[in-house]
């Protein structure tokens, strides 16, 4: 048995997000179906993320197990072969050890939230960020969200169904950047909570607009309340950039 890790591209848009689900499509399941018609063995695969639908990803990192021989290069270049026409692609396939795992060895990931401001709607990139129709105080966004980053208790900006134990988590990041009419929100943390990044995008884009101070989201964290959340942004905008490893 050889594990192989690999590092993931797909366009969230058809997709019930990364998780195998009964009611919709999947990229999880894309992909394990690529790899039966490779192998004919029944295979799962994990990921170091289980995104919502319409989340996309630039450089998801996955693993699954193989007993038939194969190279890296080769495996990558069946599963992408397989996968056509599906907006998915095997950017990259590496041998790893047994106990490597993508989701439980992960120590960070790093998401990007992308926002064009402008009242035309979007074309080329409908369904690929989060169109808001009115420029947006940047500044005032950045001291929002330094408010966030650190140690905290984000039952705020917890989804209801989320499955974690806990809602402490470390956020190492939370960067607001700005050119032109686009804004990019990067969020980095060992792990994030079910929604935590879209909720956070939501408030921000509220303190943005001026309809939020920073103050708010302040107080909105140390409510640790969900009903004190103010907007839960989009999947449209939200990529999963990386995920790193010791």
């Amino acid at each position: 048995m050889t594990r192989f890790a690999l590092t993931v591209e797909f366009d969230g848009r058809p997709y019930m997000g990364w998780q195998r689900q009964h009611h919709g499509p999947s990229v999880q399941a894309a992909i394990e179906r690529a790899a039966h018609a490779i192998t004919g063995e029944e295979i799962a695969v994990h990921a170091a993320g289980r995104t919502d639908a319409g989340v996309h990803g630039l450089g998801m990192r996955a693993h699954l197990d193989l007993t038939r021989p194969f190279t890296p290069f080769r495996l990558m270049e069946a599963l992408n072969a397989k996968l056509r026409p599906d907006p998915i692609a095997i950017l990259d396939c590496e041998i790893v050890p047994d106990d490597w795992h993508a989701r439980f060895s992960c120590i960070g990931r790093h998401y990007e939230f992308r926002i064009v401001t402008r009242r035309a709607p979007l074309t080329v990139e409908r369904g690929l960020a989060w169109r808001i129709p009115a420029p947006l105080d940047v500044a005032a966004m950045a001291d929002g969200a330094a408010r966030l980053v650190g140690r905290h208790d984000f039952t705020t900006f917890r989804s209801a169904h989320c499955q974690a134990d806990s809602p402490l988590r470390t956020l190492d990041r939370l960067d607001v950047v700005a050119e032109g009419d686009r804004i990019s929100v990067f969020a980095s943390a060992r792990s994030f909570l079910h929604h935590q990044v879209r909720s956070m995008v939501g408030c921000l884009a509220l303190v943005g607009e001026g309809k939020w101070t920073p103050e708010d989201i302040t107080a909105a964290l140390e409510a640790r309340d969900r009903t004190a959340l103010g907007f839960n942004a989009p999947p449209d905008g939200l990529y999963f950039l990386r995920a790193d490893y010791p």
